[in-house]
């Protein structure tokens, strides 16, 4: 299984986007965590270490990739252009990308894909 390119966003998250069933732009579905801290107590460490995922779909011109890649195998049946169309899939997709990004941060592999890019 081919490795995860990461990609920078170049515009804002916030934006909700929707996907219809044609779009009249190449779309690029994205599964990704959110921003953790450890400058906390151990409680504080221990809330902030689930990760929340979320699954979306982003025009490709909006992404920048980069050199960097992290081999993470989300299930191609679960994530998948589908999952767009039923809450009940699109669940799945996330819960599914929370148990890997989740399992992939406690082990402490891959410790630079949970930072903030610097470039």
């Amino acid at each position: 299984m081919p490795a995860a390119r990461l990609s920078s966003l170049r515009t804002s998250t916030t934006a909700q986007l929707t996907a219809p069933t044609v779009t009249p732009w190449s779309p690029a579905s994205t599964a990704t965590p959110r921003k953790v801290t450890t400058t906390m107590g151990k409680k504080k460490i221990a809330k902030r270490s689930k990760i929340k995922a979320f699954v979306k779909v982003f025009n490709y011109n909006h992404l920048m990739p980069t050199r960097y890649s992290v081999d993470i195998p989300l299930d191609k049946t679960v994530v998948n252009k589908d999952v767009f169309r039923d809450p009940a899939l699109k669940r799945k997709a996330r819960r599914e990308a929370k148990v890997k990004f989740e399992e992939r941060y406690k082990t402490g592999k891959n410790k630079w894909f949970f930072q903030k890019l610097r470039f």
